[in-house]
């Protein structure tokens, strides 16, 4: 039987092959011969790291996990009203098959809330409910998005390139800056339009927590009605993807902007992703919505149909009920946002703290969301142990040394070189982050520059 500082070094070695970027793993696909899809499918590189995680705190070792963009529900429960409304619509037997396009009650509630919070004007049947926003991604692509199309996106950003695998279309890819706070602009999208079939777009966005301003998407957006009034009829039109999942988490003077509500035009080609998972902690509830122009919903329908994608009927009813009650979601709203502002204040402002004592370390100031984007650069240092050949050696340092699991951006599409790291913090306490930050400091200051043999 292994010792336990063996089992801890089994652990760390079965982790290393997880922050490494995946490769095909052509040895078992000589074995089983499926389809090339699911050969060439990969699982999400986040959810095997923070699988990771788990398995050295069920060892007992303490982790800082800021990974996975998810709540612990002993930090951040769902409001008390919408766990409530579920509990009684399960106690009224509500457990049959939902309609395809989501309850009548649930997308007329949908239609009051964008209306109050963003001024968007869409009737019920321009609105799709379903089984949280990847359903709703999913149904997007392949409503609209053939074989060879064209996909653009920028980087990082979440699970676009999987989706676009999935459809085996053609992505073209725009590395986005950091001056620019990892946001794409309209000189950087509009190169990359000319027969492309879809756009897509998030704001604020996973994983920098970031907000397009005002100005640029207006010009993104007069980019695509350009393109679109240039084509020929009966061609198809580029359509864009508008993921607004964190739309209601901006701090301070933050304003999010979308689409529509900068250019009505853009009605006719916006598909909005869009949901409670993220603004009510509620990422289990599974319930998304869309909105977006009607030929495009109903096959977007149809696709959730044959799938199953709906979200389930108890949960819908739940969802109208607490969407229509202002107080209780003003409440709630109010409360979530100050505790994980307050979470990226502290870290923000530890880890700046860290640049200013002149560790090689940046941080951009939060904006929204639950994410925090911070820069690690030190690969090419050396540690008592080894020298940080790689960025995923220095992911590895970090969790060693700190107990510190963060994503890197290369899981988000940039380069494997990239310094630039996700940090979220939907399980984080705040007696944890002085702690953490107390560590990061230590294993940063045992870092030197190798000597020069």
């Amino acid at each position: 039987m292994l010792r336990i500082n063996e089992q801890r070094r089994e652990v760390i070695k079965a982790f290393v092959p997880v922050i490494v970027p995946f490769r095909n793993l052509t040895f078992l696909n000589h074995m089983v011969k499926l389809s090339r899809l699911a050969s060439e499918m990969q699982e999400s590189e986040i959810i095997t790291l923070n699988e990771a995680v788990k398995v050295k705190l069920q060892m007992g070792e303490q982790v800082f996990n800021y990974t996975i963009g998810d709540f612990d529900p002993r930090i951040f429960p769902i409001p008390a009203m919408l766990q409530h409304q579920i509990s009684v619509a399960y106690d009224d037997r509500y457990t049959t098959y939902p309609l395809a396009n989501g309850l009548l009650e649930l997308r007329e509630a949908v239609a009051n809330f964008v209306n109050t919070k963003q001024g968007l004007s869409y009737s019920p049947d321009e609105i799709l409910i379903a089984g949280g926003g990847r359903s709703i991604i999913y149904s997007l692509f392949q409503a609209i998005v053939d074989p060879g199309d064209i996909v653009v996106y920028a980087v990082p950003s979440w699970s676009n390139n999987h989706y676009a695998r999935i459809c085996q279309a053609e992505s073209r890819i725009i590395a986005t800056k950091a001056e620019n706070e990892f946001l794409p602009t309209a000189e950087e999208i509009g190169a990359s339009l000319n027969g492309a079939s879809l756009l897509c777009l998030c704001s604020p966005q996973n994983p920098t927590g970031t907000v397009m301003q005002e100005m640029e998407l207006a010009r993104i957006c007069d980019l695509v009605l350009q393109e679109n009034r240039g084509r020929k009829e009966g061609e198809k039109k580029l359509y864009v993807m508008f993921d607004q999942m964190y739309g209601n988490l901006t701090y301070g003077d933050v304003r999010h902007v979308d689409p529509v509500s900068l250019r009505t035009e853009m009605k006719e080609y916006t598909i909005y992703v869009d949901g409670i998972s993220k603004a009510f902690a509620a990422t289990g509830v599974r319930v998304g919505w869309s909105m977006g122009p009607i030929l495009v919903l109903e096959k977007m329908k149809f696709l959730l149909g044959h799938s199953g994608g709906w979200a389930p009927v108890a949960e819908q009813k739940a969802t109208a009920a607490f969407l229509n009650d202002p107080t209780a979601l003003s409440s709630y709203l109010d409360d979530f946002k100050s505790e994980l502002s307050e979470r990226l204040r502290l870290l923000y402002d530890g880890i700046k703290k860290l640049g200013e004592k002149g560790f090689p370390v940046e941080v951009i100031e939060p904006r929204a969301a639950i994410y925090l984007s911070v820069k690690l650069e030190l690969a090419g240092l050396q540690s008592k142990e080894s020298k940080l050949r790689a960025q995923a050696d220095v992911t590895s340092y970090i969790l060693d040394k700190v107990g510190m699991a963060i994503i890197p951006f290369y899981f988000f599409g940039t380069e494997e070189t990239s310094p630039w790291y996700r940090l979220s913090v939907g399980t984080c306490r705040k007696e944890d982050i002085p702690v953490m930050l107390s560590r990061l400091e230590h294993a940063l200051s045992d870092l030197q520059v190798p000597a020069v043999v």
